[in-house]
């Protein structure tokens, strides 16, 4: 943290807040699951998956934006 205070582009600093917020949303889908799976436990399992890796590549489009 210090080191990146250190550099006079603040975009990295941007870079972890963005990445904080979107890591509690996973954590919030995976309450999800825990709670669906007792219903359905295959075919919801499937369609949760594919939100997941939806948001990762978002993540990785970001970190492109970001790099200054």
């Amino acid at each position: 943290m210090q080191h990146l205070s250190v550099h006079p582009t603040g975009c990295r600093q941007q870079q972890q807040q963005q990445q904080q917020q979107q890591q509690h949303q996973q954590q919030q889908q995976q309450q999800q699951q825990q709670q669906q799976q007792h219903q359905q436990q295959q075919h919801q399992q499937h369609q949760q998956q594919q939100q997941q890796q939806k948001q990762q590549q978002q993540q990785q489009q970001q970190h492109q934006y970001y790099w200054c």
